[in-house]
């Protein structure tokens, strides 16, 4: 039942959503770290340090999951698992399940991240240190990692498992595994965990290595008044560990476990055949007799790491655009009902307060920003799209309302000074009639202009804050090389931009605040 009463049913936006604040937009990938790729060690800290010096109340991180397709952890093989690329190998040193000269032996902490290399160099240096820990660790380390197991086997059992079948059928899609095993019958199911025990141990290790580094700095995040805006997509991977494991909650054929329909947006004016993305569609009316079991507990433990989180393609929860898995392109798909205010009202009903950030840029239409606002959440607006015409303005300040989230640009947009290079004559224009001169840039003028506006929450990519330009790009959509390879250089966050990003934090009245109510326990172990 739909509720019209906004006494009976709302959103609750706890206050830091609610109070005037700034940050960052950073993916841990651009960290610089030995292992070629950023991660969870002392660069992640250092970055956090920089944030509370600066004045900065957000990390917005974007998806921890691993990645799948393009390197991207918006096409990830798990919507629960953390991506272990990210385990800082220094933290494992210092527990002494490898020894600091085998980190240290690796490449510099500078450069593109190159992910065939860091899997080569990176992985086996993973691997030891995990049948070093289930090898000798005892008493309460080893009673860490039996929690952990125990309390997440109702998603980690199975995505281990479906990571090292993936492995034994060459990445192979599941639907093509041994008719058994795609259908997960039980007998074979148990017979293979069994002959993969030992696999299975080490790559469970490894996620529990994962979220205690990560809960580790959370907490650190949190004991400097530092919020992280965590991301979840609407969508999940057809190969992923969650379409295997719940294929009933998907639209698949019976037969072949094929998708039946995929995701997808329609042709507009970026593209004359519309994006065929491929991720199957959710059967809403069984979730919904399940009471959302699946979302209920993909929010839960998404809340479990971040403090706040942006729904990717918030529109889809509405409505969203149905492609038969038979058409090459999005040309020929409908609009179709999703889940809409019911899922809200029950996951408000089980887990509370719900801190959300609806991502609805593109072509949005008024049901769907109806229902952001019923549920009281806040909306995006990226300034570099507001110069283009008169419809355009709505990602300009003087149309935002207060409960919005603006941005410079997002992790698919380029650099703002990379934007301004390859922008329109019109929109150079414009930008330049609003913007003025700046003699620091106009990344800059972006800055201060999107500090200055009405809108709650403000978050500025760090390639904008570093003066950088199109080399530092960190995602083209559609396009599946070279993205998310951006690293910024060591010794980049100097206290001249912090000073500056302080100064401007106080003057528009963006201050971050310590959670003095808060004492982080869990990720001790691996922090330390």
């Amino acid at each position: 039942m739909l509720l019209s009463n906004e006494s009976v049913f709302r959103v609750i936006i706890i206050g830091m959503l609610e109070k005037r604040s700034s940050g960052i937009l950073l993916h841990p990938t651009s960290l610089p770290a030995h292992g070629g790729i950023g991660d969870l060690g002392p660069a992640a800290y250092e970055f956090i340090n920089f944030l509370a010096s600066s004045r900065q109340g957000l990390w917005q991180v974007l998806p921890l999951n691993p990645v799948g397709i393009g390197n991207s952890p918006y096409s990830s093989t798990s919507a629960f698992a953390g991506n272990v690329l990210l385990i800082s190998l220094e933290r494992l040193a210092d527990r002494g399940m490898i020894s600091h000269e085998r980190v240290h032996s690796l490449d510099s902490c500078e450069g593109q991240v190159d992910y065939a290399r860091v899997v080569q160099e990176k992985v086996p240096l993973l691997q030891e240190a995990a049948a070093s820990f289930l090898h000798n660790a005892h008493g309460e380390h080893r009673a860490r990692f039996d929690r952990f197991v125990a309390e997440n086997s109702w998603w980690l059992d199975d995505y281990v498992l479906f990571e090292a079948l993936r492995l034994r059928y060459e990445q192979r899609s599941w639907n093509t595994w041994p008719h058994e095993l795609a259908h997960r019958e039980p007998q074979a199911l148990a017979a293979i965990r069994e002959e993969l025990h030992d696999e299975l141990n080490r790559a469970r290790f490894l996620q529990f290595a994962f979220f205690e580094q990560w809960r580790a700095l959370h907490s650190y995040c949190r004991s400097k008044g530092v919020k992280i805006i965590g991301d979840v997509a609407i969508f999940v991977s057809y190969d992923s560990s969650d379409v295997w494991t719940h294929p009933d909650i998907f639209r698949l054929d019976a037969d072949t476990l094929e998708p039946e329909c995929v995701a997808g947006v329609p042709p507009d004016a970026f593209s004359e055949t519309g994006q065929r993305w491929g991720n199957p569609l959710y059967r809403w009316p069984e979730l919904k007799r399940r009471d959302y079991d699946w979302w209920v507990n993909r929010m839960s433990w998404a809340l479990k790491s971040c403090d706040i989180i942006r729904l990717d393609h918030f529109r889809g929860f509405q409505q969203c655009w149905e492609i038969p898995n038979s058409e090459p392109t999005a040309v020929n798909g409908r609009w179709v009902d999703g889940a809409g205010e019911d899922l809200f009202r029950v996951l408000h009903e089980k887990l509370g307060s719900l801190p959300f950030i609806a991502e609805d840029l593109g072509v949005i239409t008024p049901d769907v920003y109806a229902l952001r606002d019923r549920l009281k959440m806040p909306g995006m607006r990226v300034m570099q799209f507001g110069f283009d015409n008169p419809g355009a303005h709505i990602y300009l300040p003087h149309r935002f309302q207060r409960n919005t989230v603006v941005y410079t640009g997002t992790h698919d947009n380029d650099t703002t000074l990379g934007w301004w290079q390859s922008c329109s004559e019109n929109e150079r224009k414009f930008a330049g009639a609003l913007l003025g001169c700046a003699s620091d840039g106009v990344n800059w003028a972006m800055v201060r202009l999107a500090q200055s506006s009405t809108a709650n929450l403000c978050v500025i990519p760090l390639q904008d804050v570093l003066s950088l330009g199109s080399e530092a790009r960190m995602n083209v959509p559609s396009f599946e090389d070279g993205n998310w390879a951006w690293r910024y250089s060591p010794g980049a966050l100097q206290s001249e931009l912090s000073q500056k990003l302080a100064l401007l934090a106080e003057v528009t009245d963006r201050q971050a605040s310590v959670d003095q109510q808060y004492h982080g326990e869990v990720g001790e172990n691996f922090a330390t």
